[in-house]
């Protein structure tokens, strides 16, 4: 009797223990001006719970191994996330020649580019029909190329509720687009980063003639890529540091939440 009692106890322990977490990274593709592009939508599935879904635009080395174990340590029970693929699916650069070269079309063309991440973000609203996303709160977020990717998404018009570019390029083609910005714009660069913050000036004059709330972050001390933990130089200006990458999140996390509350 008594251990029929204790195998009931332990059933009923395990049928209420919570489902362990699976985090899923599934293929979702589209085609934008007949080119395929192959994404991941992110997020762990050991709940049902709709939750915030975010455009995530890895840096200009594209969706690789890397990037989708980023995407897993960001989403975590929290977000979904669509890691986007911007180059198409032929393109999937090995090395920093075959990044600066997939870049090269963007750059040169940022109507492209807005296109294209306006298409990955119409893209995330469609999977609310397969995943447990929150179509009240969207954002996007970007690294490096990725950075300018999202904030060329806000300046669009988009109806993206928030956009946070860590490291991200700060140029824009047209000043004037700023007036299109609806988003909440949170940009994030290290103070000593030569790529980037040559445009920081210009970013922030601009930003004043949107009425968008806006905040530019100088991190201390820190130069290109600190996020990036695959930077593991120890000179230069592309290298990841562990102090601004978690004070970054902290900052996004604050960002994003802040966002979906005031809206």
């Amino acid at each position: 009797m008594r251990l029929v009692r204790l195998i009931l106890v332990l059933l009923a322990i395990f049928i209420a223990s919570p489902a362990p977490a699976k985090m899923i990274a599934r293929s979702v593709d589209w085609t934008l001006d007949g080119t395929t592009f192959k994404s991941m939508l992110v997020y762990d599935d050991a709940t049902n719970a709709r939750r915030p879904g975010l455009v995530m635009v890895p840096n200009w080395y594209g969706i690789n191994n890397i990037a989708i174990d980023k995407a897993r340590r960001i989403a975590g029970k929290d977000y979904v996330i669509l890691l986007v693929d911007m180059y198409g699916e032929a393109i999937r650069p090995r090395g920093e020649a075959e990044a600066k070269a997939a870049v090269g079309p963007l750059y040169d063309d940022r109507r492209l580019m807005r296109r294209r991440i306006g298409q990955a973000f119409e893209q995330l609203k469609a999977e609310a029909a397969n995943a447990p996303i929150d179509l009240s709160r969207l954002a996007a977020i970007g690294f490096c190329f990725g950075g300018g990717a999202v904030l060329d998404l806000a300046r669009s018009g988009s109806d993206v509720k928030a956009v946070i570019a860590f490291h991200g390029d700060l140029s824009t083609d047209d000043p004037a687009l700023v007036g299109n910005i609806k988003a909440r714009v949170l940009a994030i660069n290290g103070a000593d980063d030569t790529s980037t913050m040559p445009d920081a000036p210009g970013f922030t004059e601009n930003m004043r003639h949107s009425s968008a709330d806006w905040q530019f972050v100088e991190i201390g001390h820190v130069v290109h890529c600190f996020t990036e933990t695959e930077a593991t130089a120890t000179t230069g200006n592309c290298r990841y540091d562990a102090r601004a990458a978690a004070r970054s999140y902290g900052l996004m996390r604050a960002w994003l939440a802040e966002s979906f509350a005031s809206h």
